[in-house]
């Protein structure tokens, strides 16, 4: 069972893989993003640095994911990722254009066959200010010049994308403005229930309801 968690910067993606991998008795894939030598540089000047830092980003996720996906899951347990090898593709759309945009879909396109679909997407939404105010919160440096601007444009590129995602692995939505998986156990527990239920894992609870506060 591959299991990938997917959302916008800040969303939570990496927190909730993390809590999920002991539920589950899962391996853990993540995405190694600082390693990318381009990002602070992308952030100061996004149009100078796009096309370095897409390739960057395309070149490195798909090593990861074509060593990392089948080896993980040749140990018969299930696997859980903090990202999906398409949402490189998600940010190309936005960074680039003309022949860079299109040399970049030629190599992802090639690159995209050899990866293996996850059997499910967990797709974490947040509006716009809740992101800014948890990217503030985390204070990474090379983060400290994003703007709300930016944010905003690949939200909407993200619900566009998944929410009207028709391909091989299905999807399950969920809003996050009023979870806090990370500090309620009761909220991770609803989604772990959410994630057995729509994949008919055992144990779930077909009605458990969203945790409402008193």
């Amino acid at each position: 069972m591959y299991i990938v968690i997917e959302g916008v910067i800040g969303v939570g993606k990496t927190s909730l893989a993390r809590l999920l991998q002991p539920q589950f008795e899962a391996n853990l894939l993540l995405e190694v993003f600082e390693e990318n030598p381009f990002l602070s540089s992308f952030y100061a000047d996004r149009q100078r640095y796009a096309f370095q830092t897409q390739m960057f980003f395309l070149l490195s996720r798909y090593h990861q994911q074509r060593r990392g996906v089948p080896s993980a899951l040749a140990e018969d347990k299930p696997l859980i990722s903090d990202y999906s090898f398409d949402k490189d593709a998600l940010f190309a759309r936005i960074n680039l254009s003309g022949d860079e945009l299109d040399m970049y879909y030629r190599v992802h396109e090639a690159l995209a066959e050899k990866i293996p679909r996850p059997d499910m997407i967990v797709y974490l939404r947040a509006s716009t200010d809740r992101l800014m105010h948890r990217i503030t919160l985390r204070d990474r440096p090379y983060e400290r010049s994003m703007e709300r601007d930016y944010i905003e444009t690949l939200n909407q590129a993200y619900d566009d994308y998944f929410l009207r995602r028709d391909g091989p692995s299905p999807v399950l939505t969920i809003d996050t403005d009023s979870l806090d998986f990370v500090h309620n156990p009761e909220d991770l527990q609803w989604i772990e229930n959410r994630i057995r239920q729509a994949l008919r894992m055992a144990p779930f609870q077909p009605e458990l309801p969203l945790p409402t506060e008193d």
